[in-house]
């Protein structure tokens, strides 16, 4: 590895151009980190959040190189928010598309929520292409983490999607509010009620993220200067969103509408999967001596802990030595300080 490496190449956040990986996609991707350095692939969560340098921040940029694809329809990829031929098993095979484009025999998977169902499809379908997994907050693509992330819970009040849609009905089932929201969300003008049910999902999720946060500020005997700041954050963001809500429509609005077509596409679907891939994928991987470490903060508001601890458990029966698991006391997001904490030590811990 080289070491005169400028440590303003090392920390970089380059977009790449796109490549074609099927009519009508176009799919980025980002660089970061040492061009030299133990490649990541790092996956985003979402479904259709897109990349951002965020997703760096357990790598040491120094010896780690970080790669970071915009997943179809998401972040600079084109067509932004498109649905046709837009599916799970395309992701895979647009991963390992752009592995072997940079030439590499194998990469290590840090992935978070959604990204982490991406990590084990890809990791299941190309074994031998993947050295570790180091995957935070695991979804599970439930009934009840999907109808979750369409009421967003927060400080003792409960904000519902369903709700704004149906306000005289009580509970909806989830297809058809999920159907609901593509008539809403399709084309490309948005409706009235249209942008006013993607700003209600924006803050449902906000609220989510932010109470699974709060809990964990309840939970902590001193809470530190880190997570005073992320709290922070997230009630600035949160207020922004709620302030947002009665403004005129502008490009943020259509990338936020570009953003929850295709989360609602793939909820709609259950991430395209079939029932218990995701338990075959954790298997396949223990049987073949993949190791993989499991990051989830206790007061997950989002998906629950149990789901890393099932897989946990599951992988450790078969291969105990090529399995950890680390809760810490915090949310869902990476960025909250324990987790990120887990997330360093558990990347540059080494296979």
């Amino acid at each position: 590895m080289k070491s005169n490496i400028d440590a303003t190449n090392q920390t970089r956040w380059r977009t790449q151009r796109r490549i074609g990986v099927g009519a009508p996609h176009a799919m980025a991707w980002h660089l970061g980190g040492n061009p030299q350095g133990e490649p990541w692939l790092l996956l985003h969560g979402g479904p259709g959040s897109g990349a951002n340098p965020g997703l760096m921040a357990p790598l040491d940029l120094a010896r780690h190189r970080a790669i970071a694809p915009d997943q179809r329809g998401c972040g600079e990829s084109r067509p932004r928010g498109a649905t046709q031929r837009n599916h799970t098993a395309a992701l895979v095979r647009d991963l390992e598309q752009l592995r072997e484009r940079l030439g590499l025999a194998r990469w290590s998977v840090l992935a978070g929520s959604w990204g982490s169902v991406l990590a084990l499809a890809y990791a299941r379908a190309h074994p031998t292409r993947v050295d570790r997994l180091v995957l935070r907050g695991a979804f599970a693509l439930t009934q009840r983490e999907i109808a979750g992330l369409l009421r967003g819970q927060g400080y003792g009040q409960t904000l519902s999607v369903a709700g704004l849609l149906w306000p005289q009905s009580g509970g909806v089932p989830m297809p058809a509010l999920l159907a609901r929201l593509r008539q809403l969300f399709q084309g490309g003008t948005p409706s009235v009620a249209g942008l006013r049910a993607a700003r209600r999902w924006a803050l449902c999720e906000s609220r989510a993220a932010a109470h699974g946060m709060w809990k964990a500020w309840l939970h902590a005997s001193r809470p530190t200067p880190p997570l005073r700041q992320a709290w922070g954050l997230q009630r600035r963001r949160e207020r922004r969103l709620a302030a947002e809500a009665t403004r005129r429509p502008g490009a943020a609005d259509r990338r936020l509408l570009d953003r929850l077509r295709i989360q609602r596409h793939y909820l709609a679907h259950r991430g395209f999967l079939r029932p218990g891939a995701l338990d075959r994928a954790v298997m396949s991987l223990a049987h073949q001596g993949i190791r993989v470490d499991w990051v989830h903060g206790r007061h997950d508001a989002v998906c629950p802990p149990r789901n890393s601890r099932r897989w946990a458990a599951m992988g450790a029966r078969i291969a105990p030595d090529r399995v950890s698991l680390s809760l810490t006391g915090a949310g869902h997001l990476g960025h909250e300080p324990a987790t990120l904490a887990a997330l360093r030590d558990r990347v540059r811990a080494g296979a």
